[in-house]
């Protein structure tokens, strides 16, 4: 069999129950789900840290963030070292990126290891963005999904036909500020999307790390975020602020009328209303574009013969607890949807349930390129899943880090391990000389959940004499994890 050429899509802050494949209850992705329906679907699939910049280290590098070197957004990647493109290129695959870096640029940061390169500055602009090649800078007139879709099937036109590629296609949405485009402005408008379950969670029974998070749909917004217009002597950067008294209260969009309300909890399901609809627009935009370039591979005749696969950085809290954004362990944060297909091989319409890391995907697709997997890579390949096997020696656990203590909605940096039913969290309260931290002590806590009992995550058992012994055995599969992932800080 034929070395497979391989499509890797990657959205940022895409959650995974925002995906039809995935049985969401508030969102349609029919042609994401024509991966899963013609290959595989996996159901845990994780993040070893849940921010962008170290998520996107550890797939380059099949290593932990500690070991690549970016542990935190403030962290620049050093393309120096040994990354998995570079390994792609030495076993003679075309390789390019286009879109979302956000890796740092310039000098040793800017991309390496491809033929071609086109990327986004930063986080990059949904309208009309400028971006980054060899050549310089370029700006581009359009919306960045459908641009970042052209230029990727514009390499793919170009390429060496007779080379397998890989191409990683980077897409900037949904991440914030959810700046839908036209075609999708006004999906939604009539109708209202499901409340989470968890929205009005009121953080009982848990750590003071969740509590003290900055990243509440009821109180953390910015007018910017919902596209309202702020107040007189307010900014758009501004936090939306909820009074006790709603009399003469009311919200603004920058499209229409003001709004008032008749009590809190209306105030909150509206704005949950504004930021998720604005969400599953970008969504809308990418799934049309994953269309596209499904559609030019069966045009082009290689579809049989691509590895195709959609992802995303990390998963997201779509008002889940509350929340907005990621970072916490919690699975909304911590879970990344992974779907590929590979008619060759892959059984369409499959799924599995085996643990699956961000750290994996780097020995993945050196196994498929035939490539020699370095030693020093943390990973294991993902085939054999993909395969449908069932492997007796498969990981039962995983670790994971955020480094960024009190930086960025003020959520305090901690580690924990996920087996198959439970999750250990331990808030160590310490900056540790991390870059992007707040230099703030805070109390360490441990966090205990029982997932088969409580799948959402609302009441921790760690102070529960009868879970003691989990807590003890999981205290001691957590310093192995730690070690074996060569962290010692």
């Amino acid at each position: 069999m034929a070395r497979p050429n391989i499509l890797f899509i990657m959205a940022d802050d895409h959650a995974s129950h925002a995906m039809g494949c995935y049985g969401s209850r508030i969102n349609e992705t029919p042609n994401i789900d024509r991966i899963a329906d013609q290959g595989i679907r996996i159901d845990n699939c994780f993040c070893t840290n849940s921010i962008c910049a170290p998520s996107r280290a550890v797939i380059l590098t099949g290593k932990h963030a500690h070991i690549n070197g970016v542990k935190t957004l403030g962290d620049r990647f050093d393309g120096r070292q040994q990354t998995m493109p570079k390994l792609m290129q030495d076993a003679g695959y075309q390789t390019a990126m286009v879109g979302k870096w956000h890796l740092g640029e310039g000098g040793n940061s800017s991309p390496t290891g491809f033929d071609y390169w086109n990327v986004l500055p930063g986080q990059g602009d949904y309208h009309n963005p400028v971006m980054l090649s060899p050549a310089g800078e370029q700006q581009y007139s359009g919306y960045v999904t459908d641009i970042i879709t052209d230029l990727s099937l514009d390499w793919l036109d170009q390429r060496d036909r007779n080379r397998p590629f890989m191409l990683m296609c980077h897409h900037k949405a949904p991440h914030r500020w959810w700046e839908p485009d036209d075609e999708h402005a006004s999906l939604y408008a009539a109708e209202d999307i499901p409340l989470p379950d968890t929205l009005f969670d009121d953080y009982s029974g848990r750590s003071q790390a969740a509590k003290e998070a900055k990243m509440r749909i009821e109180r953390d917004f910015m007018y910017r975020d919902l596209k309202l217009v702020p107040p007189a002597g307010a900014s758009i950067t501004d936090t939306i602020e909820i009074p006790d008294d709603l009399t003469d209260f009311s919200l603004r969009p920058v499209d229409g009328e003001p709004v008032g309300f008749g009590s809190r909890r209306e105030v909150v399901e509206w704005l949950y209303q504004r930021y998720i609809k604005d969400y599953l627009r970008c969504v809308a935009s990418i799934d049309d574009n994953v269309g596209r370039m499904l559609d030019y591979l069966e045009t082009e005749g290689c579809a049989e013969e691509t590895l195709v696969v959609y992802t995303s950085d990390q998963g997201f809290f779509l008002g889940d607890h509350g929340w907005y954004d990621k970072r916490f362990m919690y699975e909304e944060s911590l879970r990344m949807p992974l779907v590929v297909r590979y008619p060759q091989e892959i059984p369409s319409g499959t799924s599995s349930s085996y643990m699956a890391l961000n750290l994996d995907f780097a020995q993945t697709f050196l196994d498929y390129a035939e490539a020699p997997v370095p030693d020093d890579m943390q990973g294991r390949s993902l085939r054999p899943l993909f395969r449908g096997e069932s492997p007796t020696d498969w990981r039962t656990s995983m670790y994971y880090r955020y480094w960024m203590h009190l930086a960025h909605h003020y959520v305090g940096a901690h580690y924990g391990v996920r087996t198959e039913r439970y999750k250990l969290i331990h808030y160590y309260g310490e900056a540790l000389g991390t870059s992007d931290s707040i230099d703030e002590s805070k109390p360490a806590e441990w966090e205990l959940f029982d997932l088969k009992t409580d799948a959402a995550e609302l009441h921790s058992v760690y102070d529960d004499p009868a879970y003691a012994s989990v807590a003890a055995d999981l205290k001691d599969e957590l310093q192995r994890l730690k070690k074996e992932a060569l962290d010692f800080e």
